[in-house]
């Protein structure tokens, strides 16, 4: 990262200024919202002549339609790429010819909704650049969204100002070490202020980028609670893609996918999409993995995190990465990003262990605090049962076993129909575990195949994940 001559990280004004001074860079700043606080520090740090070739705001939504063309919604992806795209074509067509062979043009939008004069919903917005690393190279591009956390528009836009010179000039000075660029976009800020939780890279300069990877890197980071991604590894905006939509979730290790965690979805998928508020909706079916699972043995194995995710890809699911390790925690993330019902499936132990009151010693309501939390939103557990195998006993809802003094509060969420059995179960899924899984594929053991779906066994036998060694022989060929 670089630095001033005192050895600290250079501060706003000193980024700017930078990239004002640098007669390499050239282009338009487009902003919507909540004022030009991006082109603004360029504007007060001197110099703007040498960088700016355009700043505008078309706040009026017919002379944005005219320009941008229309769109759903004005705070939106869609609307952010328009302006990206023409915006950088206009400096291309107009500037090419007269300084192309030294300049590196570029095109910085954003379109925010920041806190109003009456206050008002979700303060957000999305921000990108487009740009040229080298003269007359091609397109690279960057983009974020931002949840805006201060409770004053004063402060909104001083942070939206900071962190849009901070993407500005990461994308100048860090497009060939990503996670420092990652790292650098909260300079001068901190995560109480500012959530980022989704960012993707494309174009040129990030062919070798996997924005998976950078999404987890925005969790682990602590730029965001959360980070979401789809089965074909494009990174998603959660509250967007989620925005009016039933959500069914499943928690796991996914080390592999197993033939019970799709029976379990499956089956609580059946009774989720009946629930009349539910009936004839599209679902949500997302696929959880927590930063405490990834972190179980220390550091995370980016290796094994791109496994999970290779397989998860493999069953077509839409992939959750969350540090809300508490349930109720989780479930008020997903109540942000919705007003629909939320569905959450998890095993009979995992519901046990749900009861277990460790878990709240930080609430001060404790345990009945975290509960209350967990079903303020209507949402509903559906509890897959386990087989004991020393005892071959079905646990289910109504015989697993609750510490006595917690026996009424879960006969009360019972018979509010706050937690549920999934009885239409696949009985041959009830003995596949994944850690069976994981030892029969370390043993060479070719029963393992039965135990997974067969687009998860013919990935992990291709790509030799979770240290497939098989010998090539008939009993290990990919079906």
């Amino acid at each position: 990262m670089l630095q001033n001559t005192s050895g600290k990280p250079l501060d706003t004004h000193q980024k700017a200024l930078s990239i004002n001074l640098d007669n390499r860079r050239y282009g338009t700043f487009a902003e919507i919202g909540a004022g030009q606080e991006v082109v603004r520090w360029f504007f007060r740090v001197g110099g703007a002549a040498g960088t700016i070739a355009k700043s505008m705001s078309a706040y009026d939504m017919q002379v944005s339609d005219a320009i941008y063309g229309r769109a759903k919604r004005y705070v939106c992806r869609e609307r952010l790429q328009a302006m990206l795209d023409q915006e950088h074509a206009l400096n291309l067509e107009r500037l090419t010819d007269i300084r192309g062979e030294t300049s590196t043009f570029f095109a910085f939008a954003d379109t925010v909704k920041a806190r109003g004069y009456k206050g008002g919903s979700e303060c957000h917005g999305w921000m990108g650049i487009k740009f040229q690393a080298h003269p007359r190279d091609d397109d690279s591009q960057i983009i974020i969204h931002v949840r805006m956390l201060d409770n004053e528009m004063a402060l909104q836009q001083e942070a939206l100002g900071i962190v849009g010179v901070n993407l500005v000039y990461a994308a100048f000075n860090y497009h060939h070490e990503p996670e420092l660029l990652v790292d650098s976009l909260l300079d001068g800020l901190s995560t109480s202020r500012i959530e980022i939780d989704m960012i993707e890279f494309s174009g040129i300069a990030f062919r070798r980028v996997d924005n998976r990877l950078m999404s987890l890197k925005l969790v682990e980071l602590g730029l965001s609670g959360a980070a979401m991604f789809a089965a074909n590894g494009e990174v998603l905006q959660p509250s967007e893609f989620l925005y009016k939509k039933p959500i069914l979730v499943e928690r796991g290790s996914f080390r592999p996918v197993c033939n019970v965690n799709l029976d379990m979805l499956n089956c609580a998928h059946e009774k989720f999409s009946q629930l009349p508020d539910v009936k004839g909706k599209e679902v949500a079916q997302i696929m959880e993995i927590t930063m405490r699972n990834l972190k179980a043995e220390g550091e995370i194995d980016r290796r094994d995190f791109l496994a999970r995710a290779d397989v998860m890809a493999a069953c077509g699911m839409n992939v959750l990465i969350s540090d809300y390790f508490e349930y109720y925690r989780l479930g008020a993330y997903l109540a942000r990003c919705t007003n629909e019902h939320i569905g959450v499936v998890m095993g009979a132990a995992s519901l046990r262990e749900l009861f277990d009151e460790k878990y709240y010693t930080t609430l001060d309501g404790g345990i009945l605090e975290s509960f209350g939390r967990l079903f303020k939103n209507d949402l509903k557990i559906y509890c897959y049962p386990l087989r004991d195998r020393d005892t071959d006993e079905l646990l289910t809802c109504e015989t697993l076993n609750i510490k006595p003094e917690l026996q009424k509060l879960y006969r009360y969420l019972l018979e509010r129909d706050g937690i549920s059995d999934l009885d239409n179960y696949n009985p041959d899924c009830l003995g596949i575990f994944s850690r069976d899984v994981l030892r029969k594929i370390g043993d060479c053991d070719p029963s393992w195949e039965t135990m997974v779906p067969p687009p998860v066994a013919k990935v992990i036998k291709e790509r030799k994940f979770f240290d497939y060694q098989c010998p090539d022989d008939d009993s290990c060929a990919v079906t």
